[in-house]
């Protein structure tokens, strides 16, 4: 997997049970009732966003492989070898990050430790293209980097074709 330049303080490499087409980075203190709007903002951007909470969706609902940088500043605009890439911010006072499917058991969810403050969480997409007909298989794969910036609203920098 090709991927930008960057020297992560902490990087996790993880597999995801992306059910509903999708997985969470949440302040760990986030009160999880996402709007009415979740579905639409993730089937339209492929990220979606509510206070303490940034939904990213998935090409599909099965596990897929996540990368989690936290980097110390904003990585390089350098989007060509991915498919989709989204932007939204995440206030996260607690310092803790939880990382988790959707329908994860939160207590054994993965923690990234950062310090309380608002984050940029940058998503790239890559392999959108390789899925099975039927969407069960393909090596789509997520990239997940934040860094400390003070809140912005979502953004999609590059649009996959497709949605």
């Amino acid at each position: 997997m090709s991927e930008p330049e960057m020297k992560p303080l902490i990087s996790y490499t993880l597999n995801l049970f992306a059910d509903y087409h999708q997985f969470y980075l949440q302040d760990e203190q986030a009160e999880t009732d996402t709007p009415d709007d979740w579905g639409e903002q993730l089937t339209t951007h492929m990220i979606a966003v509510d206070p303490g909470i940034v939904g990213i969706g998935t090409a599909r609902n099965m596990t897929v492989p996540v990368r989690v940088d936290l980097l110390a500043t904003r990585p390089d605009d350098d989007f060509d070898v991915w498919d989709h890439v989204a932007e939204a911010s995440l206030e996260v006072p607690s310092g803790q990050i939880v990382i988790a499917g959707c329908t994860d058991y939160f207590p054994e969810a993965k923690r990234l430790p950062v310090l309380p403050g608002s984050y940029r969480v940058r998503v790239y997409y890559g392999g959108l293209n390789t899925l099975s007909v039927n969407g069960l298989d393909g090596e789509d794969y997520y990239q997940v980097v934040l860094w400390p910036e003070k809140y912005q609203s979502p953004e999609v920098l590059k649009k996959w074709p497709s949605l």
